[in-house]
């Protein structure tokens, strides 16, 4: 089975599930789609953070078929065992990723809306990382990088990356510190941001300002 066929199904998948899926239980649950929006005024590093993680789901997608069109080529073809390794990593990322959104109950969202208020989850996955999320997402994109390594499959990894720490370090963290304070902080102190124990981060008192004062778009 050609590598870019695998790896288009392994994304539609994805997409199914963490997106689709998730976004239908959560309308039921609770009205809404949980999307917020691209946060920050245009040219901001929230804004790019948005922006950056759009243009890594749509190169994520247009990777695997582009290579089945014979518009780019893979920069090099992994082993059998290696392959079946990136198989295996794809999979798990989604199926973590969503469970991890599942543990957030009725406070998933994606994006940050100023005025709302949900509940801070530090239960199940957030027991080991405050971002689990996320880090399942990275999970997922190396293994499909892997799977598939073209061009375009390693720059949508890295605006994943990129998108990923600009989103957390500067819209949800200080969002986060601001609507549950000291909890909050505390909890940072003893659970790491993206693998467990790194990034425990101690804020100062100008973290509970917001970094951007634009709203959401």
């Amino acid at each position: 089975m050609q590598p870019a066929f695998v790896a288009l199904v392994l994304f539609v998948v994805y997409m199914t599930v963490a997106f689709g899926l998730r976004t239908v239980q959560h309308i039921r649950a609770t009205g809404s789609t949980g999307f917020q929006g691209i946060s920050g005024r245009i040219g901001s590093a929230s804004w790019f953070g948005g922006v950056l993680f759009v243009l890594a789901l749509v190169l994520g997608a247009l990777a695997p078929v582009l290579e089945l069109a014979g518009v780019v080529r893979s920069l090099v073809a992994l082993p059998p065992w290696a392959f079946a390794c990136a198989v295996a990593l794809a999979v798990a990322g989604t199926l973590a990723t969503y469970a991890s959104q599942v543990a957030m109950g009725k406070s998933w969202r994606i994006g940050v809306r100023e005025a709302e208020r949900t509940e801070l989850v530090s239960d199940g996955p957030f027991r080991i990382v405050r971002n689990p999320i996320f880090s399942c997402m990275l999970v997922t994109g190396t293994g499909l990088a892997l799977i598939l390594p073209n061009v375009l499959s390693l720059v949508s990894l890295i605006c994943l990356f990129v998108a990923v720490e600009l989103q957390v370090r500067v819209v949800e963290e200080p969002y986060l510190h601001r609507t549950h304070g000291e909890r909050y902080a505390e909890y940072c102190l003893r659970v790491g941001r993206f693998v467990p124990g790194l990034g425990l981060r101690r804020f100062a008192a100008s973290a509970i300002r917001s970094l951007d004062d634009s709203p959401n778009l």
